[in-house]
């Protein structure tokens, strides 16, 4: 199974400090190899060893980690008019009995891409890059404040009797904002005085956390209005976040070629473990982990307040199915029915790449 078009490609194992390239055939055979440094140096040099090792034949560049190690050379590539694809790093887990390497990686590489004839494009740069720092950067802030919180209990329950009482029966909401607000007496020891200060200090970290985490989903909203208008509102239990994290891994449309690989990607199509007079399915744990979580978010919510899928649920539970199945079942109907919708939005390449990735 390889691409009809594809004579030469070059696998890329990429580094924080150098990459390593090999030049492979359409059989998969190293013709050249060569390291370089992760410099606008280094990915020039990279080019052109390989345009001269290859002469006027088109290559094809397969690239572990094009949104991690290998986005500068991603880049830099699709700059230059290259043709880039993107090699899943997992896939490599346990086909390493030829050895463990930089070129024999490389050489992996290359073999992954010609062993799939519809590899991945490149996620598309621009607003997908903004709403991916944004979604970074509001996980950061929701992490510091979930252990400010639980730094704070914890100093809460072993305060002095007084102030545990004063404290530990507010809500969650109100606790940070009354231990911001706390005086400490002029005349305290200095255990409670540190004490105080400290809980004084942890609620004003919650207050600003809480209000930048606001700030970043304003924004993060805005963006996913942008890109996917009327979805938030039209879908029932879907929300921004969540719709979010599924841009992020859809990235553009043509990026992913039908929607069953993007049921693969998702995680919501079922493994087939059939052999023999036993025909069943299990449940499939691999693809983003992160686009299989917000399709779960979205079909819990359904699943509790959407009248239609109640009523799917009760037909499904008359027909002997339990509730984890039913919940599969409508992760997967959403995969099935959010790729599509996706697909019809107008992103054209050049929108949808802001001029970075040209594959």
């Amino acid at each position: 199974m390889i691409v009809d078009d594809v004579q030469l490609v070059v696998g890329v194992d990429t580094h924080v400090d150098t990459h390593t390239a090999a030049l492979c055939d359409v059989r998969g055979r190293p013709l050249a190899e060569r390291r370089v440094q992760t410099t606008p140096a280094g990915y020039a040099e990279m080019a052109a060893w390989a345009h001269a090792a290859a002469g006027d034949t088109p290559v094809v560049w397969a690239v572990e980690g094009t949104r991690h190690y290998g986005l500068g050379l991603s880049r830099f590539l699709a700059s230059q008019g290259q043709r880039v694809v993107e090699i899943d790093r997992s896939r490599h887990v346990g086909k390493r009995r030829a050895g463990k390497s930089d070129p024999i990686d490389a050489v992996r590489a290359a073999k992954e891409f010609l062993a799939h004839p519809n590899p991945a494009e490149m996620r598309a740069d621009g607003d997908r890059e903004a709403l991916r720092v944004l979604m970074v950067d509001r996980d950061h802030a929701v992490g510091c404040a979930r252990s400010a919180r639980a730094v704070l209990t914890s100093l809460i329950v072993t305060a002095p009797t007084e102030l545990r009482e004063q404290l530990r029966g507010l809500t969650r909401s109100r606790r940070p904002r009354a231990c911001a607000q706390l005086h400490c007496p002029e005349d305290a020891d200095r255990p409670t005085r540190v004490l105080h200060h400290s809980l004084a200090r942890l609620g004003q970290r919650i207050l600003d956390l809480t209000a930048e985490i606001d700030e970043l989903e304003a924004e993060i909203s805005a963006i996913v209005e942008e890109l996917a208008p009327g979805m938030v509102a039209d879908e029932p239990g879907l929300g921004a976040l969540s719709l979010a994290q599924i841009l992020l891994s859809w990235s553009h449309a043509g990026r992913i070629n039908s929607e069953a690989a993007f049921g693969m990607l998702s995680g919501t199509a079922p493994v087939p473990v059939s052999s023999g007079r036993t025909d069943r399915y299990r449940l499939n744990r691999l693809g983003d982990r992160q686009l299989n979580r917000a399709l779960h978010i979205v079909a819990t919510n359904r699943m509790r307040h959407h009248p239609e899928t109640v009523a799917y649920m009760e037909r499904r539970r008359g027909a002997g199915k339990t509730d984890k199945e039913i919940r599969r079942c409508i992760k997967r109907y959403l995969a099935r029915h959010l790729y599509r919708r996706l697909s019809r939005l107008d992103t054209t390449p050049t929108k949808a790449l802001a001029g970075v990735d040209t594959t």
